[in-house]
């Protein structure tokens, strides 16, 4: 593996992520934990997320602080965020990636669906937010990272309220990055494109998306949830600070 790099700026910096326990957040958080930052994050699967803390420590480096919450229960998700910041310190880098891109048809969509699918691809970045401006701007700002699709970019079929969601939250990001600029807190987006976790394998990797997805692509490699991570330390870190109100698409040049 080729020597990426080490962000000074990230030791013991404390750091929070949704939705850590596998897939694109398990990177993220290890990344952080590589860094030397102090680590926390919430998910819904209990196993996943106590064997990546177990993994994390017997590494040698400091285990992560894991909570199980569902971020669709914003007043309980709220508490976590608190939580964190009294045992680690003022939350000064919040990564808002936990998503669910389960496949839906216009038809079969209710309002209760509707709801739901919002509540847990876009509502708790919002509430997120609210709940560590306020330690970040005391602490003397932060950095916030929220995660979109670039499904929304590819028309990928049978997502249409994952998109919606994905795409509100660009819209999103510069809105508040102007709100909270003058805290110095930073707001971007990264949109991955598909990247290879174990889900998106078990479920969607068939040879002939493969073959397809590679003819899309400028660079003819699949995209792992590293490549992700490594683009979330860059702007958790100082080496991005005066960066802000942007979208980072990490997909390999398909879009």
């Amino acid at each position: 593996m080729p020597p990426f790099a080490s962000y000074p700026s990230l030791r013991d910096r404390t750091v929070f992520i949704s939705g850590g326990g596998s897939g694109i957040g398990a990177s993220i958080v290890e990344h952080f934990a590589e860094q030397g930052s102090k680590v926390a994050f919430v998910d819904i699967d209990d196993a996943a997320s106590t064997a990546l803390v177990k993994k994390i420590g017997a590494s040698g480096h400091p285990a992560p602080l894991y909570r199980k919450c569902d971020v669709r229960d914003i007043k309980a998700y709220q508490v976590v965020l608190a939580e964190t910041a009294a045992k680690l310190g003022a939350i000064t880098v919040l990564v808002n990636n936990a998503a669910r891109d389960d496949r839906h048809v216009l038809k079969d969509v209710t309002p209760d669906f509707w709801d739901e699918r919002i509540a847990v691809n876009l509502r708790h970045h919002y509430f997120a937010i609210q709940g560590v401006a306020p330690g970040m701007k005391k602490a003397g700002g932060g950095s916030i990272v929220n995660f979109s699709s670039v499904s929304y970019h590819t028309m990928t079929p049978d997502l249409s309220v994952y998109q919606a969601a994905k795409a509100a939250v660009i819209g999103m990001t510069r809105g508040l990055a102007r709100d909270l600029g003058p805290d110095k807190i930073r707001l971007n987006a990264i949109t991955p494109g598909w990247i290879m976790t174990q889900r998106q394998i078990d479920l969607w990797l068939t040879p002939e998306a493969e073959a397809d997805l590679m003819k899309t692509q400028c660079l003819k490699e699949k995209v792992y949830p590293p490549d992700i991570a490594r683009m979330v330390l860059w702007l958790a870190a100082d080496d991005s600070r005066l960066v802000t109100a942007q979208n980072f698409t990490v997909d390999g040049g398909r879009s």
